[in-house]
């Protein structure tokens, strides 16, 4: 599964203003439904749901990443947003680091495998080095965007 078919491109925000973790999820969450990817009327449960999550163990996993993710009946397909954030963001990270970068991954409740290759593909990408510098360094979305694409083709270094 590539990235560039998950994130969409109206929910990428490379200028998160958000400070809390919180607040973070909750722009994302925003992104996400006003580029269509669910509808306002499930937001508060997207919300809780994330939120809930994040209570049971924080999915800031270190190195300034984290990857809030949500399974929902009422999600049609995959999709994925971007947020970026200068100042950093406190996620309860596993390091105790700041959190830049935030990938969020909305799924559909009735598919658990398409869910795990997402987040296999998101992963695996995260774990690269010079995947995670890049994408902390870009400013506009047609950045986040090409490094989506070199990603997906394979064309960066660990």
């Amino acid at each position: 599964m590539k990235l560039t078919e998950i994130v969409i491109t109206d929910a990428i925000v490379t200028d998160l203003e958000a400070s809390e973790r919180d607040d973070a999820i909750r722009t994302l969450v925003e992104a996400l439904i006003t580029a269509g990817a669910a509808d306002e009327s499930i937001k508060d449960e997207l919300l809780e749901r994330i939120l809930e999550r994040e209570r049971k163990g924080s999915t800031g996993f270190g190195r300034g990443v984290a990857v809030p993710h949500v399974k929902h009946p009422k999600i049609e397909k995959l999709a994925a947003a971007v947020g970026l954030s200068q100042g950093g963001i406190d996620f309860n990270a596993l390091d105790r680091q700041p959190v830049y970068s935030i990938i969020m991954l909305l799924s559909p409740e009735d598919a658990p495998e398409e869910h795990l290759q997402a987040m296999e593909a998101i992963f695996k990408n995260l774990t690269k080095p010079t995947f995670r510098r890049f994408l902390k360094q870009a400013e506009t979305v047609e950045e986040v965007v090409t490094l989506l694409g070199e990603a997906d083709n394979q064309q960066l270094a660990g």
